[in-house]
């Protein structure tokens, strides 16, 4: 069986002690206010007292997010999984909103997770369900055969295409499923491929409607038409390894790429010219992130860190040749600058 997300935590340097956690929360946001600017720094919300976070989604207006919390371990079916709910500010409306062996619900380890209108659908060993996101009521649980000779299916994560379909990635055995929401839930081989690499990650592109994955094995990034049709996107080069463990991946409003690398603690963006740049590192393993497109945010869970963090996204300039520097106007400011505090004087430090 492949290596599964998070199984091996001694390759991982893993803080042993609550204040190594403070000082990477710290390095953490200093990273992001390097990044984003003034006002991401002021939008940056951390969410503490979970347990191993792995994924952090909103819906499509971006009112209310969720985290799941796989609580123990990723393969145990133990049933005592659950759903955090949280508001734009960060602030945490109910800790165990969906909760394993309460009422009627089963949730042993949730992983990857995907809002679409009324419903949250949530990756959950091997089966995905679905639940009301405004009252946690169970709405539906959808099962997934094996393949011949693999095993039981593990899923790693699900996500939402714009045709009502439905993505769900199985890590442990190279395989993608499709979903027919509309048609009872009905489930499909989209693809399996060993070159896949142990698929964590999925988003589906917002302009050309292809599955986007990131593989945990080889920090490789694929494109799949939705004929099926796989081609390598980004991999690693020959003399150099910009990624290790991929885990999440999504696209802001305009286009570019977001990816979290679990084991090297830094988010990738990747433009739309495909061009690389790092916006944070020094992460505690980040997991499976999302983009809230209507606020502008990245979401990331720290899944050894028992901790999130909703932070502001750097709005980018369109026509701009890659010889031009950024300017204020960049960072959502007019032309004047930044505003100053009303007693500041030209020389002196705003307190």
């Amino acid at each position: 069986m492949h290596e599964t997300l998070h199984r091996d935590r001694s390759s991982l340097n893993i803080p042993s002690s609550i204040d190594n956690f403070r000082q990477v929360f710290l390095r953490t946001t200093l990273a992001w206010c390097a990044f984003a600017g003034l006002p991401s720094f002021l939008h940056a919300a951390q969410i503490t007292g979970l347990e191993a976070p792995n994924s952090f989604v909103g819906d499509q207006q971006g009112k209310e997010f969720f985290i799941s919390n796989v609580n123990g371990e990723p393969d145990a079916r133990d049933n005592n999984g659950f759903i955090t709910k949280v508001d734009a500010e960060g602030k945490v409306l109910n800790l165990k909103f969906i909760q394993g062996g309460i009422v009627d619900v089963s949730l042993h380890a949730p992983k990857g997770m995907a809002v679409v209108d009324q419903t949250l659908y949530v990756a959950d060993l091997d089966q995905l369900k679905g639940f009301d996101r405004s009252t946690g009521k169970s709405l539906v649980v959808v099962s997934f055969p094996p393949l011949p000779s693999k095993g039981t299916v593990s899923l790693t994560d699900v996500t939402a295409g714009p045709n009502g379909l439905l993505y769900t990635s199985d890590q442990s055995h190279n395989t993608i499923y499709r979903i027919e929401p509309a048609a009872g839930h009905r489930v499909s081989l989209f693809i399996h491929d060993d070159r896949l690499a142990g698929p964590s990650g999925l988003a589906v592109h917002p302009r050309t409607g292809h599955l986007i994955v990131v593989s945990w094995e080889k920090g490789k990034i694929f494109d799949i038409t939705p004929e099926g049709q796989l081609s390598e996107l980004e991999s690693n080069g020959f003399f150099t390894g910009r990624f290790q463990n991929l885990s999440g991946v999504d696209f802001d409003r305009w286009g570019n790429m977001y990816v979290s690398d679990f084991s090297r603690g830094k988010i990738w963006r990747m433009t739309r010219d495909h061009r690389f740049q790092v916006i944070a590192e020094y992460l505690l393993s980040p997991a499976d992130i999302s983009i809230d497109r209507a606020n502008n945010l990245i979401l990331v869970p720290y899944h050894y860190a028992h901790a999130a963090e909703i932070n502001g996204l750097e709005a980018p300039s369109d026509g701009k040749s890659r010889d031009n520097r950024r300017t204020l106007a960049d960072y959502g400011f007019g032309a004047a600058g930044p505003p100053q505090p009303a007693n500041a004087k030209e020389g002196t430090a705003a307190k």
